[in-house]
């Protein structure tokens, strides 16, 4: 099946005068490492092997993020500033050349202003298919004001952004591995809440997110929002656009591992809403995709690999046909 895969992820390409003295940044083996951290598998610095593992799949491209650890939400200021630019930079450069795969800017949500001059940076350049930031994790309310101006230039652009969750700051998830099993569809839940309470998505209808992992815990706590709201909690304010209608400015992928998860993000978000997600080339992930939906019917399936996801990225069928899909 043709289809693209809007989650996966591939290392910077960086070398020494890069990151002379960018704090906690090495280079070991050809291979950065931040903060003591390789930032997942080596594949992660080999686009070709994404590349082969496409070609295996069937699929034609994949929307192509910094890892997680390589987020780095812990830096302030200046050192913020600088990582994310490097970030963005090796982030181009390790896609150079392979129009299959389409880079992701990212933003450092925990810094607005930084993050506000790194997305001016960026749009001034070609090539960026979204953009790419931390759910939850250390970053500000997704409902402070001070965000307020991404937002707006973020739906006049058009291209959607993804969040992917940061690392919990939760100290209880550290055994059990749930800092990842229970902690990332936790952060994408609250950054949710933040957009959904704080109305962000209802004042920039412009405004398109994708969420990962099936969209965390979201599916199975709207309606609680949504009562929450009706019985008028304390501490939750009036919305103007009901929690089921608002969640249609989302999209998220089908990585669930369970179908039946899968067909709830579908009644929630819409048939129209979900893509493809694989988390490549990470142990959570799925080496196939295409098979989490598997219990659908082909029509949905087709409409999920690829219109979906052309819809989310502005492609034209054409295009996408002729092989142009950056």
């Amino acid at each position: 099946m043709a289809g693209i895969d809007l989650h996966t992820h591939l290392a910077p390409a960086m070398g020494a005068a890069e990151i002379d003295g960018l704090p906690g940044v090495t280079l070991d083996g050809g291979r950065i490492a931040v903060d003591g951290s390789h930032g997942g598998p080596p594949s992660l610095n080999q686009p070709e092997a994404l590349e082969a593992w496409l070609d295996e799949r069937g699929l034609e491209a994949a929307a192509v993020s910094p890892p997680p650890p390589f987020f780095r939400q812990h830096l302030d200021g200046a050192d913020a500033a600088r990582w994310s630019r490097a970030l963005n930079d090796g982030t181009r450069r390790r896609v150079e050349g392979r129009p299959r795969l389409l880079p992701m800017a990212y933003l450092p949500l925990e810094h607005p202003v930084l993050a506000l001059a790194e997305l001016d940076r960026v749009l001034a350049e070609d090539g960026w298919a979204a953009f790419a930031a931390a759910a939850g994790g250390r970053s500000v309310s997704l409902a402070d004001p001070a965000l307020e101006p991404l937002w707006e230039r973020l739906a006049a652009d058009g291209r959607p952004l993804m969040l992917h969750p940061g690392s919990s700051p939760d100290s209880r998830l550290a055994e059990f591995y749930l800092a990842n099993l229970l902690g990332n569809p936790y952060e994408t839940s609250i950054a949710v809440a933040q957009l959904l309470f704080g109305e962000v998505v209802t004042r920039h209808p412009g405004l398109r997110f994708l969420l990962v992992h099936c969209g965390g815990l979201v599916p199975a706590v709207l309606g609680r929002w949504q009562r929450g709201v009706e019985s008028a909690r304390p501490g939750v304010p009036p919305v103007r656009v009901p929690m089921r209608e608002a969640i249609r400015e989302f999209y998220t992928d089908c990585l669930a591992h369970d179908p039946d998860v899968v067909d709830l993000a579908i009644s929630v978000f819409g048939a129209d809403r979900m893509v493809l997600g694989s988390d490549w080339p990470f142990p959570m992930g799925s080496d196939d995709p295409v098979a989490l939906l598997s219990h659908r019917d082909a029509n949905l399936v087709r409409q999920v690999g690829e219109e979906n996801a052309r819809a989310l990225l502005g492609f034209s069928e054409t295009a996408t046909q002729e092989g142009e899909v950056s």
